[in-house]
C-alpha cells in the first residue's frame, strides 16, 4: 500500500490550470478569445453556467450509482449490443494497448440518441434503440437519462456556436443537418474502482484522445483525470485536472483537430484510480453519420494546405471503436 500511496503523491505534484468559459456571460468577445486560447493550447477547458441545475445533476449521478450497484447478472441483461449501446464490463475496453497489461478498470453504460425502427436512418451504425434496465428494477432511470442526454446536447450546441466563432466561421456553421442538426451523440455512465499503478500497466482508464468533435465530462468530486499537453515529450508529463462543482470539463476530440487542420488540439488524457470509487459521465458529440470531415475553409491557405484526407464521420468512428473494444462488430 505504501508504494501505491507514494505513487499517487508523486503524480499529484502537478495540477493543470484551465480556462473557464461562462455560457451566461454577456461578453461574447472575451468568451470566444478565452475559448480559442484553450483550444490552441490543450483543447481542455471548464464550462460553467450551462443551464443544467445541480439538483438534477445529483439525481443523474444517484441513478448511475444505482445501476452499477446491481448484481452482475442483472447488468449483463443489457450488455453492449451491435449498435454500441448498453453495459460494458470491467476490462472490456483497452485504450492504451502499448502500456496496459489488461483493459481499463472501469465499467460503463452507453446511451445514444433513440432512433425508432421506422426512422430511415435506423440501420446506420450509431443510431437505433437503446437497451434499458427493467423499469421495475430501476424506476425513473430511463426518463432521467433521456432528459440528461437532451440537456447535454443542448449545452454542446451552445459550445459549438462559440467554437464556430473561434474558428472565424459563421456562428451557426455547425448547426446544419449534416453536422449537429442530426448528430451522433453518446453519453456514457462510468464507474471506476481500484488503485492504478502505471509502472505495472494498471490504469483506471488508459491514455487516449477522444474520437469525435468534443466531449462534455460531468464528474463527482474524486480526483483522477490527467492530461498530457505534449504527447511527444519523453518522458510524458501528466497533470491532474481538478473537478469543479457544477462545471463541465470539456475537451476537443480528434475529429475537430482534423477539421481545424491541426490548429485546435485533441489532447491525451487518462484516469488513475486512488482506491476511492469514482463516477463520471462523458457526453461524446459527433456530427451526422454522413458528414464529410475535411479541412474547414478558414483553416487552410496557400501556405497551409490540408494535413488530413477527408473522411466520412461514420467510417472514422467505426474504425476507432473497433480498435479499442473487445470483439466489437458494429455492422
Amino acid at each position: 500500500m505504501e508504494n501505491h500511496t507514494k505513487h499517487m503523491q508523486d503524480s499529484t505534484m502537478k495540477v493543470s490550470s484551465l480556462n473557464c468559459i461562462d455560457l451566461a456571460s454577456n461578453d461574447l468577445h472575451h468568451s470566444v478569445v478565452s475559448l480559442k486560447q484553450a483550444c490552441l493550447d490543450c483543447g481542455f477547458f471548464y464550462v460553467i453556467n450551462h443551464g443544467i441545475n445541480q439538483e438534477f445533476m445529483d439525481d443523474v449521478f444517484e441513478q448511475s450509482k444505482k445501476f452499477f450497484a446491481l448484481p452482475l447478472e442483472e447488468k449483463m441483461k443489457v450488455l453492449r449490443n451491435e449498435k454500441h449501446r448498453g453495459y460494458t464490463p470491467v476490462l472490456d475496453e483497452i485504450l492504451d494497448p502499448e502500456n496496459q497489461v489488461n483493459g481499463d478498470h472501469k465499467e460503463g453504460y452507453y446511451i445514444g440518441i433513440e432512433v425508432p425502427k421506422d426512422d430511415p436512418d435506423w440501420d446506420k451504425p450509431f443510431y437505433g434503440p437503446n437497451p434499458w434496465p427493467d423499469s421495475d428494477v430501476l424506476p425513473r432511470w430511463r426518463e432521467t437519462m433521456e432528459k440528461y442526454h437532451q440537456e447535454a446536447l443542448r449545452v454542446s450546441k451552445d459550445i459549438a456556436r462559440l467554437l464556430a466563432l473561434a474558428l472565424d466561421l459563421d456562428v451557426n456553421y455547425f448547426e446544419s443537418q449534416e453536422m449537429l442538426g442530426k448528430p451522433i451523440a453518446t453519453m456514457r455512465l462510468l464507474h471506476y474502482q481500484g488503485i492504478s499503478d502505471p509502472s505495472k500497466g494498471i490504469y483506471a482508464c488508459g491514455a487516449h484522445s477522444d474520437y469525435g468533435m468534443m466531449t462534455l465530462l460531468a464528474t463527482d468530486g474524486v480526483m483522477g483525470l490527467q492530461i498530457c499537453k505534449d504527447k511527444n515529450m519523453k518522458p510524458q508529463k501528466w497533470e491532474y485536472v481538478p473537478p469543479i462543482k457544477g462545471a463541465f470539463i470539456v475537451n476537443l476530440g480528434d475529429m475537430l483537430e482534423r477539421w481545424s487542420n491541426g490548429f485546435f488540439k485533441s489532447t491525451l488524457h487518462r484516469v488513475l484510480g486512488n482506491g476511492q470509487e469514482r463516477y463520471s459521465i462523458p457526453f461524446f458529440v459527433e456530427p451526422n453519420h454522413d458528414c464529410l470531415v475535411e479541412c474547414l475553409p478558414t483553416c487552410k491557405s496557400e501556405s497551409e494546405l490540408p494535413k488530413y484526407p477527408a473522411i466520412k464521420c461514420s467510417a472514422y468512428l467505426t474504425q476507432r471503436y473497433k480498435e479499442t473494444h473487445a470483439e466489437l462488430s458494429i455492422y
